[in-house]
């Protein structure tokens, strides 16, 4: 039987979120011990309700487990929920029945705080599933939930073994594909984004892979006034996604 998959999620915030949200698929929550008493550490826990086992363990065991985060004293491990291949296929189904359903496809992040920045804007904006590569890139880290503030449990991400077929399978199911890129001939604010959408963006210096680049209907780019070369991955995916949002939100589709 394969060994169960799970992630770690430390922080205050983060927790809170778990196990408010996810209180089934948390499976070990882990106390500094001698935070048991604070009032910030009970309140959680009674938000736990039972939910699993609480163990007091040393700072040590908390800084290991967390890989030296900020965990302000607590942490948990849960069960993962990340979906595969297959699943994009299913959520693929209901793109003719979804309302202008919005992808974040991020091709081969390698910061974990960008990943988490990432993911915590896909969530505020309504973002259907972030597509991930499972190699060349980041994984979910326990840094990238911290980061991402409860949104690792709440966005759907989909992690896929080829990125490039992934955007294939988008594109059969109608949605439209627009890349980020500081070459681009349009600007974003000038592409049409009310449309069933994924919005890529690449790693951090080098932009989208050309294999990823040619599955895409368009390029866009983010104007830039001043003189750096180009925005943290993070800016750029919030910037593209609230364009979007404010398009669906604020301008007419044509009919």
């Amino acid at each position: 039987m394969p060994k169960e998959q799970t992630d770690i999620i430390y922080g205050l915030h983060a927790v809170r979120h778990a196990l408010q949200h996810s209180p089934q698929a948390v499976l070990e929550i882990w106390v500094q011990d001698n935070r048991q008493t604070a009032k910030d550490i009970i309140r959680l826990l009674e938000t736990a309700a039972g939910a699993a086992s609480v163990q007091a363990v040393p700072r040590q065991t908390l800084d290991r487990l967390t890989e030296y985060g900020r965990h302000q004293g607590i942490a948990v491990r849960m069960r993962r929920g990340r979906l595969t291949a297959q699943d994009l296929d299913s959520l693929l189904l209901n793109v003719a029945a979804t309302e202008l359903p919005l992808y974040l496809a991020l091709d081969g992040i390698q910061d974990p705080h960008n990943l988490g920045a990432c993911l915590r804007t896909a969530d505020a904006a309504g973002v259907t599933a972030v597509i991930l590569p499972k190699d060349r890139a980041v994984g979910m880290t326990p840094t990238v939930a911290k980061v991402a503030s409860g949104a690792m449990e709440s966005v759907p991400i989909v992690q896929v073994a080829n990125l490039a077929r992934a955007l294939r399978q988008l594109k059969d199911a109608g949605v439209w594909i627009v890349g980020a890129s500081g070459d681009a001939a349009d600007s974003i604010y000038q592409t049409d984004l009310n449309r069933p959408l994924a919005l890529v963006l690449g790693a951090e210096g080098k932009g989208l892979r050309e294999n990823t680049r040619n599955h895409c209907d368009l390029l866009a780019r983010i104007p830039m006034a001043g003189t750096v070369a180009s925005l943290n991955v993070s800016v750029a995916a919030a910037v593209c996604l609230y364009e979007a949002v404010r398009q669906r939100k604020f301008v007419k589709r044509e009919t």
